[in-house]
């Protein structure tokens, strides 16, 4: 069972085990339940802050963070292999749902899937925060789906063949981003388990969701980047490097001066006094200081 205690990662957990299959089905939560194309159609991939935004919090976030310091097993080099094969399914696929976006944008009008996405990062936000809450809610791809349902408009349908460069280009780097995140976590794994406070990140992220949904639905109306913003604050609240230093650094000496004893024959390790034989005797004992000439 998790030792994370990460609400998404435990349901995921149940369904696919631990290991690289519950980070690869974490981390390729946007693209199966289908809020990665919604927030494509929704614009929040137009700029390189947005792009961060997607990255870190969507492909990346707490869960991920969660998933590679409490569930896999391995070093950092076994990890690192594990997030590279995920990487290289993970970025082709949101190639392949950016170019479909297109197509779904001509069955659905903008306006009402715009309004579901914002609706949908609110959920996992909620789901993030609170284990309660994740049991309540609906999953994502059911709040897409009706969306979909309510935003259905096939008299404009058509088959989009020709595919926009530059979105497959921002979706490639988002994907990338998320996946980089992972690759920084997993390689810096065995100082991190220490040195970052996951509950603390994981409610900081669920944060960081919330004003991202707010940017999507057009309720905080900023170009700046908000949620990036509290993702750092939550990042640098949640670090706590001395804590990671003093757990690395706990090493307790042998009490025997083994180059004293080296050098001398351990006569100086000898304590006179009274000693006790393996009957309980009291004995006298006085080191001997008559060694071999090679000692």
């Amino acid at each position: 069972m998790s030792s994370s205690r990460h609400p998404v990662a435990l349901r995921v957990e149940r369904r696919v085990g631990r290991g690289g299959r519950l980070l690869g089905t974490v981390m390729a939560l946007p693209l199966i339940d289908g809020i990665f194309p919604v927030l494509v159609l929704a614009g929040a991939l137009t700029t390189w802050t947005g792009m961060l935004e997607v990255g870190l919090l969507v492909f990346g976030g707490s869960a991920t963070v969660a998933v590679v310091l409490a569930e896999m097993d391995g070093g950092p080099r076994e990890q690192a292999t594990t997030v590279l094969l995920i990487g290289s399914l993970l970025i082709p696929l949101a190639v392949i749902e950016a170019a479909l976006a297109p197509t779904i944008d001509s069955l659905v009008r903008t306006g009402v899937l715009e309004r579901f996405a914002g609706i949908v990062i609110m959920a996992i936000a909620a789901q993030t925060a609170s284990s309660r809450v994740s049991e309540l809610l609906p999953r994502p791809a059911v709040i897409i789906g009706l969306g979909l349902l309510a935003g259905f408009d096939p008299a404009g349908a058509t088959l989009v063949t020709a595919i926009d460069p530059w979105m497959v280009a921002r979706a490639a780097g988002t994907a990338g981003i998320g996946v980089g995140f992972a690759l920084a976590i997993a390689l810096t794994s065995p100082w991190l388990r220490n040195a970052v406070d996951i509950d603390r990140f994981r409610f900081g992220s669920a944060i960081a969701l919330g004003v991202l949904s707010l940017s999507v639905l057009g309720i905080l109306p900023t170009t700046a980047p908000v949620a990036l913003g509290v993702l750092a604050v939550t990042a640098l609240l949640s670090f706590d490097p001395g804590n990671a230093r003093e757990r690395h650094s706990d090493y307790h000496p042998d009490e025997v001066d083994l180059t004293a004893a080296f050098s001398d024959g351990g006569a100086s390790q000898g304590v006179a006094g009274d000693q006790r034989t393996d009957d309980g005797a009291a004995v006298d004992y006085e080191p001997d200081t008559e060694r071999a000439p090679w000692l």
